[in-house]
This record gives C-alpha cells, sequence and structure tokens, in this order.
C-alpha cells in the first residue's frame, strides 16, 4: 500500500486549516484589541497630564500676572518653584518654564542651577511662535526611554491682544503606558497559546471524525486496485460522509461482481483465442498490436516480445503498400506472400474493425489462415487441367489431321493410308497409357487399391528386372551390377515395384548416349534397402531435380513425347514406393548423368530357410 507523506494527509491538512484560520483571527483580534488598547491609554494618560498642565498653566500665568502688577515682586524663581514641584508626580518628569528668549525662568528639577540657562528645544520655539500648544514623543538621551513632551505657550492679555509670556516645557513618562500595554499584551499572547493548544487538540479530533472514513474509503481503494474486494468501509454516521461510505461499500459489491463477469469472459476469450488455429491480432487506435495469440506468432515466424506495440502493417509487411487507415477500411482478405526460394508459404488475412457505439473507431482485428497447402493444391490443379489438356489436345490434333486426310482420300492410296492408319494407333495407344496412368494415380490418391505383399528374395527380384532388360535393349548401352552377395529379403507387392523400377530403368535407357554405362546396386542401411540406378545421360539442372516426381514434370519436354513418355512415370513410381514405406529421390549434375534412389523396409533371413 502507498504510503501518505505527513504533511500531504488529510488530516494533517484539515488540523492546519483548522488552526491557520484560528490564528488568523486571533492575531486580527490581538492587532484591533493592542491598536485599541494603545490608543486609549495614550489617551487617558495625555488627558491626565493636559489636565494636571492646565493647572499649571493657570497657576504659573497667574503668579507671573501677580508679580508683574506688584511694585516689590518676589523673584520669579522663588515664586513659580513650589508650584512646578508641586505637580512633579511620577508621571512628570519636569517642569519647565521658559521665557520668550528660550531663558529658563523655573523647574521642577532638583537641580537648580540650570535656572536662568538658555534652553535649545525646536518645541519651544515652535510653540512660542505659533501660540499654540504642541506635544510629541520621543526618546530619553540619559533613559533611553519613551517620553512625551508637551509645550504650552503662557499668553498675557494685554489691551485687545494676547502678549506671549513664556513657555511650559513638560516632559512625561509615557514609557509607563507601553509597559502596561506591553504586559497586557503578554498576557494575551499566553491566553491565544493556551487557546491554540485548545484548539489544536479539539481540531485534531473534529478533523479524525472527517478523515477516519475518507482514510478508510483511501485503504478500501488502494485494496481494489489490486483485486481485493472483500474489504468494506465502516460506517460511522448517517451524515454525508456516512452516506458516502455506504455508496462506496455498495460501489464495491458492483466492482467485484463486474470484475467477476470481466474475469470470465476474459478466461473465456483467452481459451478461446488459445485454441483457435486461426491467428489473430488485435491493434489500438493507433495500429500497433496490442494482443496476439500464439498461432499468429506460430505463422508470422515471430516472437511475442518483437511483434507487441509494433505497428501491424509493418509485422504484416503491408507498410509499403497500405496504411493504418487503408486496412480499416479493407473489405476484402488480403494474401500475404512470405516464400523463401523454393518453399512457398502463404497466409490470407481478413480485417475487420473494433468500433464504439458512437463510431470511433477503437482498433483493428485482424485474423490470419495459413492457405500454402490451399494455394499449391489450386496450382496444381490448375497446372494438372492445363498438363491433361495439353498432352491429350496433341495425339488428338494429330489422329483428326490423319483422319481428315483418310476421309479426304488417302484411305485409297495404298502406300500412304498404313502410314496414316499406324500414326493414328500409335497415338491412341499414347492416350490409352494417359488415361491408365491418370487412373492409376487416382486409385492410389484416393486409396482404392490394396497392396499384394509376398516375402521375396530381393537379390533374385531385381537381378531378374535387369536381365530383362539386358536382353531386350537395343542401344549400345552396358550395364553393370553393384549387387551384395548376401541375401535380403522384402515384404512388397512384386507386380507394382516391378512397375517401379521398369520405369526407372527405361528412362535411363532412353536418356543414354550409346556406348554409355547404367549402373544397377543396393546397400543396406537401419533396417532398409537403398537402391540406386545411374545412367550417364544428359542429367538434370540442379533447380529442376527435385520437381522430377511432379506429374506431367519433364525436364526436356519436346524430347520426352518425342519418346512416348506421359510425364506420370516417376510420380506413380513415387506414390507406390511411399505406399510401400519407403522413400525415393534422385541426385543429379547437368552432363553428368542422373542417379535415382529408393528405399524399402527389409528383413533379414538369420533362419537360412531361404535359398
Amino acid at each position: 500500500m502507498q504510503k501518505v507523506s505527513f504533511f500531504k494527509s488529510i488530516h494533517v491538512k484539515l488540523v492546519l486549516i483548522y488552526v491557520l484560520l484560528i490564528i488568523i483571527a486571533l492575531q486580527i483580534i490581538g492587532i484591533y484589541f493592542s491598536k485599541q488598547l494603545e490608543t486609549n491609554l495614550k489617551t487617558n494618560f495625555q488627558d491626565s497630564i493636559r489636565q494636571r498642565i492646565e493647572l499649571v498653566h493657570y497657576s504659573v500665568r497667574e503668579e507671573m500676572l501677580k508679580i508683574r502688577d506688584e511694585n516689590t515682586p518676589p523673584s520669579l524663581e522663588d515664586s513659580l518653584k513650589p508650584i512646578l514641584q508641586g505637580f512633579s508626580t511620577e508621571d512628570i518628569n519636569k517642569i519647565n518654564v521658559v521665557d520668550r528668549h528660550d531663558r529658563i525662568l523655573a523647574t521642577s528639577e532638583d537641580d537648580q542651577a540650570i535656572v536662568g540657562q538658555r534652553i535649545n528645544e525646536e518645541i519651544i520655539q515652535q510653540a512660542a511662535s505659533s501660540e499654540t500648544l504642541l506635544d510629541k514623543i520621543s526618546l530619553d538621551r540619559d533613559t533611553g526611554q519613551r517620553i512625551w513632551i508637551l509645550a504650552v505657550p503662557i499668553m498675557d492679555n494685554v489691551g485687545s491682544k494676547e502678549d506671549l509670556k513664556g513657555v511650559i516645557y513638560v516632559q512625561s513618562n509615557i514609557e509607563k503606558v507601553y509597559e502596561q500595554l506591553n504586559e497586557i499584551n503578554r498576557i494575551f499572547a499566553a491566553g491565544i497559546a493556551v487557546s491554540l493548544a485548545i484548539t489544536i487538540i479539539l481540531g485534531i479530533l473534529v478533523a479524525r471524525t472527517i478523515t477516519r472514513p475518507i482514510s478508510d474509503m483511501r485503504k478500501q481503494a488502494q485494496a481494489m486496485s489490486k483485486g481485493n474486494y472483500a474489504r468494506k468501509v465502516r460506517v460511522y454516521g448517517t451524515d454525508e460522509i456516512g452516506q458516502l461510505a455506504i455508496a462506496f461499500n455498495h460501489l464495491t459489491n458492483r466492482l467485484q461482481e463486474a470484475q467477476s463477469t470481466t474475469e470470465a469472459e476474459r478466461r473465456k476469450l483467452a481459451s478461446v483465442l488459445s485454441n483457435m488455429t486461426d491467428g489473430v491480432i488485435a491493434t489500438d487506435r493507433k495500429g500497433k498490436i496490442i494482443l496476439i495469440n500464439d498461432p499468429a506468432l506460430e505463422l508470422l515466424h515471430d516472437s511475442r516480445e518483437t511483434t507487441l506495440n509494433r505497428p501491424i502493417a509493418s509485422v504484416l509487411r503491408l507498410d509499403q503498400e497500405y496504411s493504418f487507415e487503408d486496412l480499416i477500411h479493407m473489405k476484402d482478405s488480403v494474401n500475404l506472400d512470405f516464400s523463401m526460394n523454393d518453399a512457398p508459404y502463404v497466409l490470407r488475412a481478413n480485417f475487420s474493425v473494433i468500433q464504439k457505439e458512437t463510431g470511433f473507431v477503437n482498433g483493428l482485428i485482424t485474423v490470419l489462415h495459413d492457405i500454402t497447402e490451399q494455394e499449391k493444391i489450386d496450382m496444381e490443379r490448375r497446372e494438372f487441367v492445363a498438363n491433361v489438356s495439353h498432352e491429350l489436345r496433341t495425339p488428338l490434333t494429330t489422329m483428326r489431321s490423319y483422319l481428315e486426310a483418310l476421309a479426304e482420300g488417302a484411305w485409297k492410296d495404298e502406300n500412304i493410308a498404313p502410314t496414316f492408319l499406324n500414326v493414328t494407333q500409335t497415338e491412341t495407344e499414347r492416350m490409352i497409357r494417359l488415361v491408365n496412368d491418370l487412373l492409376q494415380l487416382s486409385k492410389m490418391d484416393s486409396q482404392e487399391y490394396e497392396l499384394n505383399l509376398e516375402f521375396v528374395e530381393f537379390n533374385k527380384f531385381f537381378t531378374q528386372i535387369i536381365d530383362r532388360f539386358e536382353m531386350s535393349k537395343s542401344q549400345n548401352v552396358e550395364f553393370i551390377r553393384l549387387l551384395p552377395e548376401k541375401s535380403y529379403f522384402v515384404d512388397i507387392d512384386t507386380d507394382k515395384l516391378t512397375q517401379v523400377i521398369d520405369n526407372i530403368i527405361s528412362n535411363a535407357l532412353k536418356y543414354s548416349p550409346d556406348g554409355g554405362n547404367i549402373r544397377f546396386g543396393f546397400t543396406v542401411h537401419d533396417n532398409m534397402i537403398r537402391v540406386m540406378i545411374s545412367d550417364d545421360g544428359m542429367g538434370i539442372p540442379k533447380e529442376n531435380v527435385t520437381r522430377i516426381f511432379d506429374r506431367f514434370y519433364r525436364v526436356d519436354r519436346a524430347r520426352a513425347r518425342s519418346m512416348g513418355g506421359t510425364g506420370l512415370g516417376l510420380a506413380i513410381a513415387r506414390e507406390m514406393i511411399e505406399a510401400h514405406g519407403g522413400k525415393i529421390w534422385a541426385e543429379s549434375e547437368e552432363g553428368q548423368g542422373t542417379t535415382i534412389f529408393f528405399t524399402l523396409p527389409y528383413e533379414l533371413d538369420e533362419a537360412g530357410d531361404w535359398e
């Protein structure tokens, strides 16, 4: 099962989102509260200082006016000092009274040495010039704490206008306000921390109620992807998540049923494909092979690894003639010629398109059939009909010509008529031999014959046939016998085997030149007698050696026909030898002669009952 990263877990995400929302809300509340608290504290502090400074302003003004009206006034410093010290508290660091020339007239500080000195404060000059109250918050150079500086001009009403008498310069300790604000903020932060801790715990508990069924459904989905449909999701309630869990369990049951049905159909399809004798190939919508059964691989002589994901036109060697779109619209079957040299190999491909209900092409199904034998049979049938027609047409044409000549009066000519009749008789016998050979081949093809087997000594049997041909031969050809002295016995049909050997020797005599040799012999290998008949004739081209046993095949058609051959002798010989359980073949070299071999099973005479 695939593990989910901690920070990617929906449980953690829900808790984080929940906590972040709480933090953002508390942050907004804290900022607003802090700003409002700071504003209120500063406002209260400043209002308190202003109220006291107003009293100081009134007292200082009255004192300065009193001294102006008296003839013998006391010193201004002595009269103002008690007033300023009386208003000096913990909140007010110092109060200075400054005249219009920026000289200190009085101070609330213990150090009275500054009285009479000039004070260089920009706020005093600005308040004096503007004749308005000014204030600012600044840092104390000595303590580094924040102080609130207040400059209040002292005005004297002279006539109809006010005259500036001086400025009251006040430094108040506003740092206590910020310390109080920081303390409140610390308390508020502690409260936020406690609330966050409680919120996180509650968030985890709340998130678990949401994520637990989702986690169960995730585990179930992963189990379903591996084919396990037995596991069910636990239902924790009837809310939306509970209804989702119920629907998920229902979906699991439906998927299990669908999977079972699909698997059964897949097994059926796999069984059908594997047991089909025809090759089946399936492609995707792009023409690449996605499925191929074993018979198709055998027909194509290819492996599954090299065919899958390859274009079907390339695998079938049709890419030079057809594209995949052409194959989709192909209505007729296509013959695939995989022949090599003298080995014919032809397949037939039928194409069927896989389409969805919307008509969208989803792939292509190709069925392959091996039609090599069928094509070969069709070709042999056509060739057989053509050969038979040709073989019969030649004598029939000759006979018609001579019979027409006889009918026109040639029969009255005693010199010409016998010759014409002799030719007609010869051609008639030739057609009879041809028809008899065809009937004999037909019986062999349909298995409508029986072998009359006899247990004979092959040495004597073979020698008698050779003697018969040696006594009746007309050519100057020498017979050479290479026969073993030991006797070998075979179970054969003597009539049919005599016909085979007669045909082979007749061919050897036909094609042997005067003064040539014909060699006869046989050897024994693995309980088989291998018979050899060899001549010194014109031989057979190498590419035609394997075809001389085909029906109507002649190496030299003109010469063979002139010698009366039908082209069926060796074909009959092959059928008869194979019926005896043997094989027949030829070895030849053009200009060097031909050797015919055939084999027969034999039995060794161990008891010595035969002579």
